[in-house]
C-alpha cells in the first residue's frame, strides 16, 4: 500500500492500527433507523449517508439530514453528496458542513440508469475533465475530510488510472473503490486488483467495496488489495454482525456464531425500528420484504424462506414465516450461514413497491 498522506486524520477505528470498516451508503437503506439497528449488533468504524441529491432547486433531504444530527451510534458519518453542477454542490456542501458530518463523501460510482442518464454518480466517470473541476471546487470549500466513492469506469476501465491522478491531486483523504465499471453493475466478478491498483497508488487510505460477503472473505480481500479497510453494503443487511466478525478476525479470534434463532430476533428489531406511523402495514411489510431477499439468503440452501416470505402480504403472515423457519421445531439453535448458499438469490426489486418519498426500491444496493 502507499505510504499515507496525512493531511487530514481520519477519526480512529475501533482497532488502533487494524483494518477499517465502513457500511457503504445504500439509497433507501443507510437511514437513521438502519444504522442504529446495525450499531446494536457491532457498528463498523465510519457511516456513509444516503446521498444528498443536489441540483437547482435542492435542499438537503430532511430524513438523511436525521441520521447526522439524531445519530447514537457513537461512530462518526460521513455525508455523501451526488450532482455536477459546481455552485450548486458548493452551496449543499456549505450547508452540511454546519452538521455533525465526520466529512464529505462524493459519489462517482451509483450505477442506477436513472441516475448515471443525468450524468451524475457513476455517469461522471464519463467525463473526467468535469472530474477534474468537481474535485477541485469540492476540496476548495471542505477544511476537513473529503472522501471519494467510486467505480472503476464507465464501460471500460481506461481512465481509471487518470482517476487516480486526480485523487491524489486534489487531497482526497478516503478513497472507496467498487470493483466493479458502471455497466457491469453487481453481475460480474470484481476486479480487486484495480482495488490493489487504487492502494498502491494513491496516498490516501483506499476501502475495498464489492461482495465482501464475510470476515473471511473481508480478510482474504484485504490480502489481495492491501486496501486500508473494507465497505460493506448488502451483505450488511443480510448479516449484521459482519462488522463485528471482521474486527474479531482482525483480532485472531474466532468470530461470533449467528443462530437462526438470532436472526430472528434481527427481524423483529428491524420491523420495529423502520416502523413510520404513517406508512400502512402493507407497505412498511413489503419494506421489509425486500431486506429480507438479502437475510434470505442465509436461511436455507433450498430457498424455502425465501420462497414462503415474498408471498406474504401482512405483519401476522410475515412473522409467522419468520417463526416457522427461524424458532420453530428447533431451528433457533441452528447456524445462520455466514456465505450466501449458491444460488438462492436476492430479488429486492421484484417486491411492490411503496408509494411517496419513503419509497424503498432497494434499486442502487450495489456494494
Amino acid at each position: 500500500m502507499a505510504a499515507t498522506d496525512s493531511r487530514a486524520a481520519l477519526p480512529p477505528g475501533h482497532l488502533t492500527g487494524g483494518p477499517l470498516t465502513a457500511l457503504a451508503p445504500m439509497q433507501d437503506v443507510t437511514d437513521l433507523a438502519f444504522m442504529g439497528v446495525i450499531a446494536h449488533y457491532g457498528a463498523p468504524d465510519y457511516f456513509f449517508t444516503e446521498f444528498f441529491r443536489v441540483h437547482a432547486h435542492s435542499r438537503p433531504e430532511k430524513h438523511i439530514l436525521r441520521s447526522i444530527d439524531e445519530n447514537a451510534t457513537g461512530r462518526p458519518v460521513f455525508a455523501q453528496v451526488i450532482g455536477e453542477d459546481l455552485d450548486h454542490l458548493t452551496r449543499t456542501v456549505e450547508e452540511l458542513l454546519q452538521h455533525n458530518v465526520a466529512g464529505i463523501d462524493l459519489n462517482l460510482g451509483c450505477p442506477a440508469p436513472k441516475v448515471y442518464k443525468k450524468n451524475v454518480g457513476g455517469g461522471l466517470l464519463r467525463e473526467l475533465g468535469k472530474v477534474d473541476r468537481i474535485l477541485g471546487r469540492l476540496r476548495s470549500v471542505v477544511p476537513g475530510l473529503f472522501t471519494v466513492k467510486t467505480r472503476i469506469g464507465f464501460d471500460d476501465t481506461a481512465g481509471f488510472g487518470r482517476l487516480l491522478e486526480l485523487v491524489d491531486g486534489h487531497r482526497v483523504d478516503l478513497l472507496s473503490v467498487h470493483g466493479r465499471t458502471v455497466k457491469e453493475m453487481y453481475r460480474s466478478e470484481v476486479h480487486y486488483d484495480f482495488i490493489a491498483r487504487a492502494a498502491a497508488t494513491v496516498r490516501c487510505p483506499v476501502l475495498a467495496n464489492g461482495n465482501v460477503t464475510s470476515a473471511a472473505r473481508a480478510g482474504a480481500v484485504l490480502a489481495e488489495t492491501g486496501a486500508a479497510g473494507v465497505m460493506i453494503g448488502r451483505h450488511a443487511i443480510r448479516n449484521p454482525w459482519i462488522f463485528r466478525q471482521c474486527r474479531e478476525a482482525a483480532q485472531g479470534l474466532v468470530p461470533v456464531a449467528v443462530t437462526l434463532g438470532d436472526v430472528r430476533e434481527y427481524v423483529g428489531r428491524l420491523y420495529r425500528a423502520t416502523a413510520v406511523p404513517t406508512l400502512a402495514e402493507r407497505f412498511h411489510v413489503n419494506k421489509m420484504k425486500k431486506y429480507l431477499n438479502f437475510v434470505g439468503q442465509s436461511v436455507d440452501p433450498a430457498g424455502a424462506f425465501l420462497h414462503e416470505m415474498r408471498r406474504v402480504e401482512s405483519e401476522a403472515e410475515l412473522f409467522a414465516v419468520c417463526d416457522r423457519h427461524l424458532v420453530d421445531h428447533g431451528a433457533a439453535a441452528r447456524g445462520f450461514a455466514a456465505e450466501p448458499y449458491p444460488g438462492v438469490i436476492a430479488r429486492p426489486n421484484c417486491e411492490t413497491p411503496s408509494a411517496g418519498p419513503a419509497e424503498c426500491s432497494l434499486e442502487t444496493i450495489t456494494a
